[in-house]
């Protein structure tokens, strides 16, 4: 088996203060599965005021897969990282980062890199296409669910079409 690494990156802009969207992101609570579009089931145990690991059980293709995760919080930085303990991503890694715009505005700096495993080098354009994917993937679940809820939560005005 070979691992491929793939990096992505994205911003998303928030209608809230950063100190209030860090707070937001890095609550981990067993009922943040409501967020995500499929059936999604988590588990959080705090190691230290400034780790935890959160359990992730989904089910994909109708069999529960449970995905352990080692997040580190940098609250001084507005900043946290994911790395992946097991599951199909092992030892994948994800930094998070709120940057202030302004009084009422901020935006999440992501970087992804992904590992994944193949039974032989992934040419550079099937990397691409892959790190694309998970970039659409990403990037899509963050404007679509996760920026509105934070918004709805804090008390965001309605959004503007552009």
């Amino acid at each position: 088996m070979t691992l491929n690494s793939l990096q992505y990156e994205f911003r998303q802009p928030f209608r809230v203060p950063a100190r209030a969207a860090y707070d937001w992101c890095t609550d981990f609570r067993p009922s943040d599965g409501s967020l995500f579009p499929r059936k999604w089931r988590r588990a959080v145990r705090r190691l230290s005021d400034d780790a935890l690991i959160l359990t992730d059980t989904t089910w994909p293709n109708g069999r529960a897969r449970a995905i352990r995760r080692l997040v580190r919080l940098n609250p001084g930085g507005l900043g946290w990282t994911n790395t992946h303990l097991s599951g199909p991503f092992l030892h994948s890694q994800y930094w998070y980062r709120i940057v202030p715009d302004g009084p009422r505005s901020s935006h999440l700096e992501f970087t992804g890199m992904r590992l994944v495993r193949s039974r032989a080098p992934l040419g550079s354009a099937t990397r691409a296409r892959l790190a694309r994917t998970e970039w659409a993937d990403d990037s899509g679940l963050w404007r679509d669910r996760m920026a509105p809820a934070m918004e709805r939560d804090l008390g965001a005005g309605p959004r503007r079409r552009t």
